[in-house]
């Protein structure tokens, strides 16, 4: 599972003309899953999302999870991030997890958090979204679950 994570002031994404989930400030979270990822991956990567400390505290740039901070988060499924363009011009998909199973990791991942008690707004799975940012510093940082980076 691969998760581009970033710091934000304020993030909302759009199907057609509705917005369908929006944060103040916070993390937006762009989730990938792969075929061979399982309800552990989704576990780690919530919990990286959780307890990053990428928000100013005491003074110093990154020493705060988005829990200190009381930030929310956008989670908003991204199945591009497991394309692969080693070959040709045009992405391959292949290693990317079928819509059932990314669908159901996805969720997992959206539930972790909710359990954490993190306001979590999400995107809608399977859509054509639009997503607009502001990116605070800008701070972006990439995890996978397989610690490939």
């Amino acid at each position: 599972m691969r998760a581009v994570i970033q710091r934000v002031t304020s993030a909302r994404v759009h199907v057609g003309a509705t917005t369908v989930g929006e944060i103040g400030a916070g993390l937006l979270v762009l989730v990938g899953v792969s075929r061979s990822d399982t309800e552990a991956d989704a576990k780690y990567i919530a919990g990286k999302i959780r307890d990053m400390r990428v928000f100013e505290g005491d003074g110093k740039p990154m020493d705060r999870s988005v829990v200190d901070v009381g930030g929310s988060v956008l989670v908003v499924s991204q199945f591009t991030l497991y394309g692969d363009m080693r070959k040709g011009r045009r992405p391959s998909f292949d290693e990317a997890a079928s819509p059932e199973l990314a669908r159901a990791l996805y969720d997992a991942v959206v539930r972790e958090l909710r359990t954490a008690q993190v306001p979590v707004a999400t995107g809608q799975f399977q859509a054509m979204m639009r997503v607009e940012l502001v990116n605070d510093g800008p701070v972006t940082v990439l995890v996978d679950s397989t610690r490939r980076f």
